[in-house]
């Protein structure tokens, strides 16, 4: 969904599969939340339809994790990182520290989980 606003694919492949075949299976191909919403082209994106907040896209992303447990029997690993304050709808995400270094603008040493 390269013409749409996304942070690339959300969740690890777990061994032996692929993550998207396992949300796809789900039935969770167009699942909205507010305006976060799997990408009907690939179903380990989400993309954002234009107003999604990030509380919008932090419900999605636990919404297809524990989906995919209850159904699949598989736990599912976010490839991203979250940074931001969801009750102001600021959200960033990130694959790599690299990516918050040069997007933000500052030195990044790690993570705080």
């Amino acid at each position: 969904p390269l013409n749409e606003p996304n942070a690339g694919s959300v969740f690890r492949n777990p061994p032996g599969d692929h993550a998207a075949r396992l949300i796809e299976s789900c039935g969770l191909k167009g699942k909205r939340i507010g305006a976060a919403e799997v990408s009907e082209k690939h179903a380990n994106f989400i993309v954002n339809t234009g107003t999604a907040s990030a509380a919008d896209i932090e419900a999605l992303i636990k919404k297809i994790a524990d989906t995919v447990q209850q159904q699949c029997g598989v736990q599912l690993v976010a490839e991203v990182r979250v940074v931001g304050d969801n009750d102001t709808g600021i959200l960033v995400v990130f694959k790599e520290l690299r990516e918050v270094s040069q997007t933000l603008g500052i030195k990044v040493v790690g993570w705080l989980i």
